[in-house]
C-alpha cells in the first residue's frame, strides 16, 4: 500500500473520529464532572472499541450485516437501548448537586471508566459499515498483515487521543465551576443528545 493511501486512510478516519456521537458527548462529561485521569482511561476504551469495530470491517462484518440485515437491526436495537438506559440516568441524576471538593480518588475506577468508554462506542454499530466503505476502496487484496496492524494502530491513536484532548478541555477547573451553575440543565441536554443519537441509530 502506498504511503499516500495509507495517509487518507488516517485522515478519513480523524474527520470520523472528531464529528460529533456517543463517544464525544461521553468524553465532555467525564471531563466535567470526573477529570482528566479518568477521562484518559475513557478515551483508552473508545479507542479499543474502534479498534474492534474497525478489525471487524476488514474482516467483512459489513458483508455480514447485508446478507443478515436482522443482524444489524438486531445490533442496532441494543446499542440504541443502551443510549438511552445512559440518558435516563443522565436525565435523573440532573437535580443532584456537584461537588467539587478533591477526595483525593477517582469518582470512577479506571477500569469501570474504560469499560464505560468501550461500551459507548461499541454501542453504535454504524462504525463497522464506515470502516468497511474506507476500507474497500483503499486496501487492496492481498496486503501485509503489518499494514493491518499498522491501521488498527491509526484508528486507536486517532479515537484515543482526540477525546483525550476533548476530556482536556473540559477537565480545566475554571470549565467545571462554569458547570455547576448549569448543572441541571446542562445535563438535561446531554441526556437528551445522547436519546437523540440512541434513536437515530436505530432510524437510520
Amino acid at each position: 500500500m502506498a504511503i499516500s493511501m495509507f495517509l487518507a486512510i488516517a485522515f478519513l478516519h480523524f474527520m470520523a473520529a472528531i464529528s460529533p456521537g456517543p463517544a464525544v458527548l461521553m468524553s465532555v462529561r467525564t471531563g466535567l464532572t470526573e477529570g482528566m485521569r479518568t477521562g484518559t482511561a475513557l478515551a483508552a476504551g473508545i479507542g479499543v472499541g474502534g479498534v474492534i469495530w474497525a478489525a471487524a470491517a476488514l474482516f467483512g462484518l459489513a458483508l455480514v450485516f447485508e446478507i443478515a440485515p436482522a443482524l444489524l437491526t438486531g445490533f442496532k436495537v441494543l446499542g440504541a437501548g443502551y443510549l438511552l438506559w445512559m440518558a435516563w440516568k443522565m436525565w435523573r441524576s440532573a437535580g443532584e448537586p456537584f461537588d467539587l471538593t478533591p477526595t483525593g480518588a477517582p469518582p470512577r475506577s479506571l477500569r469501570a471508566a474504560f469499560m464505560l468508554g468501550l461500551t459507548t462506542q461499541l454501542s453504535n454499530p454504524k462504525p463497522a459499515v464506515m470502516f468497511s466503505a474506507i476500507f474497500a476502496g483503499t486496501v487492496p487484496p492481498g496486503t501485509s498483515w503489518l499494514i493491518y496492524l499498522a491501521l488498527l494502530g491509526v484508528v486507536f491513536f486517532n479515537e484515543a487521543v482526540w477525546n483525550v484532548l476533548v476530556v482536556r478541555v473540559f477537565s480545566f477547573e475554571r470549565t467545571k465551576r462554569g458547570y455547576v451553575g448549569m448543572k441541571s440543565t446542562i445535563d438535561r441536554c446531554f441526556g437528551g443528545l445522547l436519546a437523540v443519537l440512541g434513536i437515530k441509530i436505530v432510524a437510520t
